[in-house]
């Protein structure tokens, strides 16, 4: 049956639906020796599909790998930068990475910190990142200045960017220091840049911005020490099942219908 090139390589565990899209872009994808176009529809029982040069196929998917990394400042969360800045993928071993599609799900920006999941798993990765999902994401924040009670309430109930209102979130003040003040944010939506822009319209810019747990899958569990800056863990099996659980009632469409139905 035929179903769209992105869509079959995110299947196959070669690398996300937005990893195979700029793969696809970058002219790194063929189907039976022709380049592939993004969208282009192809019948994975028939014809062949290569990736820099070598056939792929199911037969070939690696195991899969669910880890929670450590993001460092200065790193950006893609497999690839054409700037030439390092990436999530350069901070693990290469057994890890070698051939495995191993690719991070969502993004933190590159001065950005925190807890960032990394798998293999397409589907996973798809239902994650589609706009449908609400699974709570913890931040600690420091913004310059002191925002009044009723700013942080306005940050509570949603602030309009490019037209459009985000979710409701929790905004808590932690401490108020000399100049800063130190906030927890807790979002069920993952916009661009979103704390930083929202902070940025309510005239409070972020200095800082450090995620500190994905649902329940914490940088620091009980009885365990703190997941160091550049470091990683495998996901224990209580923590895939609930990100599983989170994206079993979601839609399946493709990352172009996604896209299509949130501009609606």
């Amino acid at each position: 049956m035929e179903a769209r090139l992105q869509k079959i390589l995110a299947q196959w565990g070669i690398a996300s639906r937005r990893e195979a899209e700029d793969m696809i872009r970058r002219s790194r994808v063929k189907i039976n020796g022709s380049l592939a176009h993004l969208g282009q529809k192809v019948d994975p029982e028939t014809d062949k599909i290569s990736v820099d040069g070598k056939l792929v196929s199911p037969h070939q998917r690696p195991p899969l790998i669910y880890l929670l990394l450590h993001k460092p400042a200065g790193v950006v969360s893609t497999c690839y930068d054409p700037q030439g800045r390092k990436t999530v993928l350069d901070l693990l071993p290469e057994e890890l990475t070698q051939g495995s599609g191993l690719h991070p799900v969502g993004r933190l920006d590159a001065e950005s910190t925190g807890a960032l999941i990394l798998t293999n798993d397409g589907s996973l990765t798809f239902g994650l990142t589609h706009p449908s999902h609400s699974i709570p994401k913890t931040y600690e924040v420091l913004v310059k200045g002191h925002p009044a009670a009723e700013i942080l309430e306005i940050w509570r109930k949603g602030v309009v960017l490019e037209g459009r209102k985000t979710r409701p979130a929790e905004v808590n003040l932690i401490k108020r220091l000399a100049k800063n003040s130190h906030l927890e944010i807790v979002l069920k939506e993952g916009r661009n840049r979103q704390i930083r822009r929202v902070a940025q319209q309510l005239g409070y810019p972020v200095i800082k911005l450090h995620r500190t747990s994905i649902g329940p899958i914490k940088l620091k569990m009980s009885k365990l020490p703190l997941l160091k800056a550049g470091n990683y863990r495998s996901l224990k099996s209580a923590e895939i099942r609930f990100l599983q659980e989170q994206i079993k009632h979601l839609p399946i469409q493709d990352t172009a219908e996604v896209r299509s139905a949130s501009k609606a």
